[in-house]
């Protein structure tokens, strides 16, 4: 007796199915936050994981925005219960010259707290309660090959076996972060709209810091007190470690000599309070290096598919960005993907693009503002009118798609009168 192609199917998927309604690539926080707003929609969802999680990733400083999209998605509470770091604001350091913005002082109602989180923990926890809600989370799965169109996708898979298989899908959605599959495979890759190359190193330290010097509540992004386009984050955990790093030109590292742990501290050891701060930090865990992060894409849909979060695009991790615009891409095609399903007709340039991209914008010139020197001069300003403050702390908070915003309705033009204002103070 022969065996049926569905019986092949079934012994070599390994639990997965011949076809669904959405294959999203990608568990990180904009896969799971999709994947759970699309299964509790009652959509039949895969995704399909190339890494093992728990795993290494940074972005581990969340902006409130991203508090409303994982409450959306129902993943709110799990993360609240999970015994992150709060965080309610940010302070900025230049040369011993300081800048606190308060999130509850902003002008855009919404979330004004959130999370600093260990991003192996946050993200597996995420894709966890996605699975829980009814997604399929498979790990250890490659997509090799990929074929779109307005049928739908087709997605070629290595297992963690080694063997290949394929998934058929009515829609696809790449939340694959910086591994970028479907610009990949479909040739989607565009020139960065940051044109500069800048890389970053950084790592994880037990900080030993002293808790009356500084507020574990907030982000330190200190600036080198001569080269002011080169920037550190430190990023407290609630367990005692820090997230640190250095962002710089390949120029501006290419001073420096020894190993990249060596590199790191000697660098720290030209600023004030980050030294100071970091003074009898433990260095446990090895360095690791990004550079030319920055990316874009040609299009970010295209028949049966959409591209969320990274892999459409990455600016810098200046303004931690990078999560926030990753769940509001997800939130936006899960929804067009819910009225998609629903029969109703969807416009993805209209209903996902476009709004996606307005935000986008907002944070492209806050980025190149921070770079050209006008941020700069607006956030150590010696005197700042409460109003202009709060929408500018609004933003700084990832609400960059609030239109009665005047720094997002008209970003550049705000931005750069402002800052000459303040600098004729």
């Amino acid at each position: 007796m022969g065996t049926s192609e569905d019986e092949v199917w079934a012994t070599h998927m390994n639990g997965i199915h011949r076809s669904y309604d959405v294959a999203v690539i990608g568990a990180g926080p904009a896969g799971a936050v999709a994947a759970a707003n699309l299964a509790r929609r009652g959509l039949e969802v895969v995704v399909l994981e190339r890494e093992t999680f728990p795993r290494f990733s940074i972005g581990e400083s969340l902006l409130p925005q991203s508090m409303a999209f994982l409450d959306e998605a129902g993943l709110l509470p799990v993360v609240q219960r999970a015994g992150f770091q709060l965080k309610n604001g940010a302070m900025f350091d230049r040369a011993n010259c300081r800048s606190v913005f308060e999130f509850s002082d902003k002008s855009t109602p919404g979330w004004a707290d959130t999370y600093q989180v260990q991003r192996a923990r946050f993200d597996k926890l995420l894709a966890d309660e996605a699975g829980s809600i009814g997604a399929q989370i498979h790990y250890g799965y490659e997509i090799v090959a990929a074929t779109m169109s307005d049928d739908g996708a087709r997605l070629v898979y290595r297992a963690p076996d080694g063997h290949q298989g394929e998934v058929r899908a009515d829609f696809c959605l790449d939340a694959s972060g910086f591994g970028r599959t479907l610009v990949r495979l479909l040739n989607l890759d565009a020139p960065a709209a940051v044109p500069m190359v800048r890389q970053s190193i950084f790592t994880h330290v037990v900080d030993n810091m002293n808790e009356a010097a500084f507020d574990r509540n907030k982000i330190l992004i200190t600036v080198h007190p001569v080269h002011h386009s080169v920037w550190f984050w430190l990023i407290p955990f609630s367990d005692g470690t820090s997230s640190v790093g250095v962002v710089g030109t390949e120029a501006f590292f290419a001073r420096y000599r020894g190993d990249q742990g060596s590199v790191l501290r000697d660098i720290i050891g030209e600023t004030g309070l980050l030294a100071e701060l970091l003074g009898g930090a433990d260095y446990q865990q090895r360095v690791r290096q990004i550079s030319g992060y920055a990316s874009a894409v040609k299009k970010l849909h295209g028949p049966g598919f959409a591209l969320l979060g990274n892999a459409g695009g990455f600016l810098d991790p200046v303004f931690s960005s990078g999560v926030t615009i990753a769940l509001k891409s997800a939130s936006l095609a899960g929804a067009a993907l819910h009225r998609q399903f629903d029969g109703q007709v969807v416009n993805w340039e209209t209903d996902f693009a476009m709004p996606l991209n307005r935000g986008v914008e907002t944070f492209r010139q806050f980025v190149a503002g921070w770079y050209d020197g006008k941020l700069q001069d607006i956030i150590f300003a010696a005197r700042r009118k409460p109003t202009i403050q709060r929408m500018i702390c609004a933003i700084l908070a990832g609400y960059a798609w609030d239109e009665a915003n005047p720094y997002v309705a008209q970003p550049e033009r705000r931005l750069s009168a402002l800052a000459d204002a303040c600098r004729l103070q």
